[in-house]
């Protein structure tokens, strides 16, 4: 599906001395459940480093809302418009609690100017998010909601599961709601989806958490809905 972007988090890919000097650019925030952080359309320019907490980012369409990734600690968001100005392509919202980093746009793109490393990272970051966009688009317009369902729930699975008991627990605050924006269906598509994979046996689902009982099935069905 592409709701990821890098493999390895921008914070993490830093040496010491450059995190510690990231870090002193800006100021820390906590934004609530649902809280923007910033807005599609807006002319801002600081850039965000989540450190605690995740994030959507999404676009409003006419069928309601279109999730295109899931941020997580350690990620940069908000760079493109401190790079080139333009207004903010998509909105970005806590999704629950969120601590981050606030640092103006100018501060940042000196930051990148005196390190070419970073400016490296950053590049290849907006290559790799690309990359990931293109993967949902192609998923958007070739595979069925089933398909869709089971791509986002191999690679929720991958990326953010726990083994538990021969199973793998996802366990993020996401909502059927957001689920279905995630893969660009309705929620009662979702649900009747979730369903069947239920009573197939290949997941269990409670409050904010999915159980995948039997990954390689879902790899299968979701097959037309990742990159060959």
């Amino acid at each position: 599906m592409g709701l990821f972007g890098e493999n390895q988090v921008f914070l993490s890919r830093l040496a010491h001395a450059d995190r510690q000097s990231l870090l002193a650019l800006g100021h820390r925030r906590v934004y609530r459940s649902q809280e923007e952080l910033v807005g599609e359309g807006s002319s801002t320019t600081f850039v965000l480093l989540i450190l605690t907490g995740w994030c959507t980012v999404w676009r409003a369409t006419e069928r309601g809302r279109l999730i295109l990734a899931l941020r997580q600690a350690g990620e940069i968001v908000g760079e493109m418009a401190a790079l080139d100005g333009r207004p903010r392509s998509a909105t970005v919202s806590a999704l629950g609690t969120v601590e981050a980093l606030v640092v103006p746009g100018d501060r940042f793109r000196h930051f990148m100017s005196a390190r070419p490393f970073v400016t490296g990272l950053v590049m290849a970051q907006l290559t790799e998010r690309l990359r990931s966009a293109d993967d949902q688009r192609r998923s958007l317009a070739s595979a069925t909601v089933l398909e869709r369902l089971a791509a986002c729930l191999v690679e929720l699975a991958d990326r953010t599961g726990r083994p538990e008991s021969g199973s793998t627990v996802i366990r993020l605050p996401l909502s059927q709601h957001e689920i279905a924006a995630a893969v660009g269906a309705t929620r009662e598509a979702v649900a009747k989806a979730l369903r069947l994979l239920r009573e197939e046996g290949l997941v269990r689902t409670g409050p904010k958490v999915i159980t995948v009982t039997d990954p390689e099935p879902l790899r299968l069905l979701g097959r037309s809905a990742t990159p060959t």
